[in-house]
């Protein structure tokens, strides 16, 4: 674990494509797949994907992986060579859950440190269904994953939209 700083880069586009040691899944609970990156990563990389989450829910996580926490499976058939599946908190107006979206970035940098990868790419965590305000998901993404030390030497930031690219560019300036 060096104290060094990992470059940070943005990439307009589609995480299942990235050709990067892990890809970060925005999960939900169960581990079983669902919309969005999850259902994209799940249909891209295959039935070994969901088959190490059954076998994750049948022993370490049998009521789901509790939102901020985060778990790594193979990566099937996408280009990287592993997904880290993390749940990130629903948005709520009345209920800061900032530290619950922060862990999923820490949480995931610490798995991709065990594994030993060198380049994670990562979506806009909690931004899609889960209704958080793209500008305050780029700004705690982009300030935790520099408060944290880690041995990665990339973070890819891959976003799906021209709105969620300038929301992360304001912050990586």
């Amino acid at each position: 674990m060096t104290g060094h700083h990992p470059v940070l880069t943005l990439v307009r586009g589609d995480i299942t494509e990235q050709h990067v040691d892990a890809v970060v899944n925005a999960a939900n609970s169960s581990l079983l797949g669902g919309g969005g990156v999850d259902g994209a990563i799940h249909r891209r990389g295959g039935p070994e994907i969901l088959a190490e989450c059954r076998r994750l829910r049948a022993s370490h996580y049998g009521r789901g992986l509790p939102t901020g926490q985060a778990v790594a499976t193979t990566a099937g058939r996408l280009a990287a060579r592993w997904v880290i599946h993390t749940v990130g908190p629903v948005h709520s107006p009345g209920d800061d859950r900032a530290h619950l979206l922060a862990s999923c970035y820490r949480e995931s940098l610490r798995v991709a440190d065990e594994l030993g990868a060198g380049t994670v790419a990562f979506p806009a965590i909690s931004t899609g269904v889960y209704g958080w305000p793209m500008d305050d998901a780029a700004r705690v993404a982009v300030e935790t994953v520099r408060d944290t030390a880690t041995a990665v030497a990339e973070i890819r930031f891959v976003l799906f939209d021209e709105r969620a690219y300038e929301a992360f560019a304001a912050r990586v300036r």
